[in-house]
């Protein structure tokens, strides 16, 4: 047995578990972590600017590739509570982040010492495990443990307490003999495949809503063999978004109140039979669910046992990880098809293709100020197959997921349920760190923008580029939009005359331009929506260039509503619709006359 201290039995226990790349901010009670990581040397650090932004960084990290499983360090007291909110985000998603903090020693933990506060009590209803300490014997089981949980059935986030002492206390370890604890997962059995299977075929219309449960399973190469094989349109959830390529012949379109297709509702009120993998029926999702029921009967699949019938009871559900009760279902329609006795829907697949060259919003303005849909009509040209879009919430996240395009499992990554203001920079510099090779493009309002700003010098210190699209009209969109019912427009605009800035934009409040150059990065001002393209180019060019983030600011009329409503049949369109392919050139389909 080698005799270490327990800090360096946890850089060598990181560094065996695969989760190597950290971000925080070192403290007096978190230090001899901090000199442990310094001694081991293969412990990646990216130091932030705030605790919250480091908790943001870790969850992007995770949520950017199958098996990461990002790490956040803080010291003890406010740290740990300023990363309760990174916590909440990567819970309500499911997603695995470590969260370490430093404590008060032991012996002064009920005696109010300086920043000593209970973060596990805090912490548990945010997290599989959150847990403090008391013993340095136990660091090696707790991580181990932790690690088990996180990748156990539905994935999410643990909270691991370290007070001082503790942290400095010499234990007895072997790394070489340690080994991470098996990953337990529920499974889908073939009879409940051959269920799933007797209830599609059964079915006139089928659909298959893929939620973001089958890419925490890494299963979309399963989703789309399985809908090729059954002929079987899908519509990817929020989270799931990407599971299928969009261009896909089977993609029917999003469905939802909020982030939608209008052509992926229609096809959606019409389906008889649901199938859906990984999901969670979330409200924004399936609006009024009167509407989103009636004609229709469901079969949910879920990892997580509470989750069946918590929204509403499905007529049959299997509790089983996506990507096994995928495999399951493809064994059992492949045998299907062999004997002769398989389905295929592919008169309703081409009603439902077809549907998608109609029912398109118009995308194509021309209007100083500038009107939001062109901002993401120009984005799509710019960006092409190849970004991966980084959001959380407003009006500019909804109106992004009903004009946007996502090709590939993880080229959207969103704070889905939480959707915490401020998550989109930080969550950006994780997707960043931990895929260099991508083109990352966050979008962000003006308002979740100012949140948590100061990262950006995160990405200017580190070598961390990003293109950070801010699309700018000075309020608070979707709370404004929302008090139209209130018949109010109170304490939600950011307006008003900058005496440090000039132009059109001085009117607007923060100069946001002059504060990413503050903090080191480039910055970009669009004012004319001719300029929209060639600014995209030049921010790519000048990321590639310095290595920085590149925020480009788009300036947009002070009001806009964006097409939402209370139920799938019933959504408010406050612009007219496109009625020639040129109203919408970036469409998936051209306009259908």
């Amino acid at each position: 047995m080698t005799r270490m201290r327990a800090v360096d039995a946890i850089a060598l226990i990181l560094e065996k578990e695969g989760s190597v790349e950290t971000f925080g901010l070192p403290g007096a009670a978190i230090n001899p972590l901090y000199s442990a990581m310094r001694a081991h040397g293969g412990i990646r650090h990216t130091l932030a600017r705030h605790v919250e932004g480091a908790s943001h960084m870790a969850d992007g990290y995770t949520r950017a590739a199958p098996g990461n499983i990002g790490v956040c360090i803080g010291t003890s007291g406010p740290a740990g509570t300023d990363m309760i909110t990174g916590l909440y985000a990567a819970q309500a998603d499911s997603q695995p982040i470590l969260c370490l903090t430093g404590q008060a020693p032991v012996a002064v933990l009920d005696k109010e010492d300086f920043q000593a506060v209970d973060i596990a009590s805090i912490a548990e209803p945010l997290t599989k495990m959150a847990t403090t300490v008391l013993e340095a014997g136990q660091v090696p089981g707790t991580f181990q443990k932790a690690f088990q949980l996180m990748r156990s059935s539905r994935p999410g986030p643990v909270l691991i307490d370290l007070p001082l002492d503790v942290q400095q206390t010499e234990i007895d370890f072997d790394i070489d003999t340690y080994e991470p604890l098996p990953v337990t997962t529920p499974r889908a059995t073939a009879a409940q495949a051959e269920k799933v299977l007797d209830m599609l075929a059964e079915a006139e219309h089928p659909l298959i809503i893929a939620g973001g449960g089958v890419l925490n399973a890494d299963a979309a190469e399963q989703l789309v063999e399985l809908a090729e094989l059954l002929d079987v349109p899908v519509s990817p959830t929020l989270m799931g978004w990407g599971a299928i390529p969009d261009d896909h012949r089977l993609m029917a379109g999003m469905v939802g109140i909020q982030t939608h297709t209008l052509y992926g509702n229609a096809s959606f009120l019409e389906a008889d039979v649901v199938l859906g993998l990984g999901n969670r029926w979330a409200n924004r999702h399936t609006g009024d669910l009167e509407t989103y029921r009636t004609g229709r009967r469901f079969i949910h699949v879920d990892i997580e046992p509470t989750q069946i019938g918590r929204v509403f009871a499905p007529d049959y559900s299997v509790v089983s990880d996506a990507g096994a009760m995928l495999e399951a279902l493809l064994t059992a329609a492949r045998r299907r098809l062999e004997a002769g006795s398989g389905v295929s829907f592919g008169d309703w697949a081409r009603r439902c293709a077809e549907r998608k060259g109609t029912l398109q919003r118009r995308t194509h303005f021309d209007d100083i100020p500038i009107k939001p849909q062109r901002v993401y009509q120009e984005m799509n040209a710019a960006f092409g197959r190849e970004a991966t879009y980084v959001t959380t919430i407003g009006l500019s996240q909804i109106a992004g997921a009903q004009m946007l395009h996502a090709y590939r499992p993880r080229s959207w990554i969103n704070a889905g349920q939480a959707g915490p203001l401020g998550w989109t920079g930080p969550a950006a510099l994780g997707v960043a760190k931990a895929t260099p090779e991508r083109q990352v493009v966050a979008l962000s309002g003006d308002y979740d923008f100012q949140f948590m700003v100061e990262e950006l010098a995160v990405g200017a210190q580190h070598r961390i580029p990003y293109v950070h699209v801010v699309v700018n009209n000075s309020y608070l969109g979707l709370i404004r939009q929302a008090q139209r019912g209130f018949e109010m427009d109170f304490e939600v605009s950011l307006a008003f005359e900058n005496i440090n800035a000039s132009g059109p934009a001085a009117g607007y409040g923060v100069d946001h331009v002059a504060v990413a150059e503050g903090l080191g990065c480039k910055a970009l001002r669009v004012e004319e929506p001719g300029r929209i393209g060639p600014a995209f180019a030049e921010a790519r060019e000048l990321a590639e260039e310095h290595r920085v983030p590149v925020v480009v600011e788009i300036i947009l009329e002070r009001i806009t509503n964006i097409s939402m409503g209370a139920s799938l049949d019933a959504i408010n369109e406050f612009e007219p619709m496109a009625e020639s392919p040129e109203d919408a050139p970036t469409a998936l389909v051209a306009l259908q006359s």
